[in-house]
């Protein structure tokens, strides 16, 4: 049973990331902020929940949320800055884009870059323990889901469509077969061949994009 807000005097904004374990495609983050009377019994910790649930979620939220907004930083950042605070600034975007300003901001996660002067509480697996986080969390996990079916179309080979970017059998067997491409993130160790392929010049993919 997720818990409507953390305490009830501040306005409180719940932050969430998708993506940042993938081997391809940008990080994205969402920040929403729900009315107090916000319920709904699908709403839940987006990877507890089926693709078709959380595209049924998407609408309701951004419909009903008081404010909210989704944020992105692309692969090449992300490997200039690193993937933690690339996930924070990715918060930090979304934050700069609510229409309301938070007096509070819940964090999934143990760790975080602080946002102006908003003073945040972060929580360990907090998608599945407040609404807000819940949401923002099914926000990023959409808008990502949707960002890396269009890059699928660019390069179909690796499968997007279906692991969105994420080291899955079919998708690191594809790495081995057809190297790196733009979008891939180069700064993640994805296979011990990478650096052999780099080496031999044999990464085509990689030096065409």
């Amino acid at each position: 049973m997720l818990l409507s807000f953390y305490q009830d005097k501040l306005t409180e904004a719940g932050c969430d990331e998708a993506g940042r374990g993938c081997f391809a495609g940008p990080v994205f983050a969402a920040a929403v902020i729900l009315p107090v009377n916000f319920y709904h019994p699908l709403l839940n910790d987006s990877k507890l929940l089926s693709e078709n649930h959380r595209n049924q979620l998407r609408p309701v939220i951004e419909r009903e949320a008081v404010s909210f907004a989704v944020a992105s930083i692309d692969n090449e950042e992300i490997d200039q800055i690193n993937i933690l605070k690339a996930s924070f600034k990715a918060m930090h975007l979304a934050l700069d884009n609510l229409k309301k300003r938070p007096q509070l901001l819940l964090i999934d996660g143990n760790r975080f870059i602080a946002y102006k002067k908003i003073p945040h509480q972060c929580f360990v697996k907090g998608d599945s323990r407040f609404a807000s986080i819940a949401a923002a969390s099914i926000l990023a996990k959409t808008y990502r889901d949707e960002w890396m079916q269009q890059l699928h179309r660019e390069f179909p080979h690796y499968s997007w469509d279906r692991n969105k970017g994420y080291g899955t059998a079919t998708h690191r067997k594809a790495i081995e077969e057809f190297g790196l491409c733009k979008y891939h993130r180069k700064s993640f160790r994805l296979f011990p061949v990478q650096t052999e392929l780099f080496e031999t010049g044999q990464n085509d993919t990689y030096k065409s994009s």
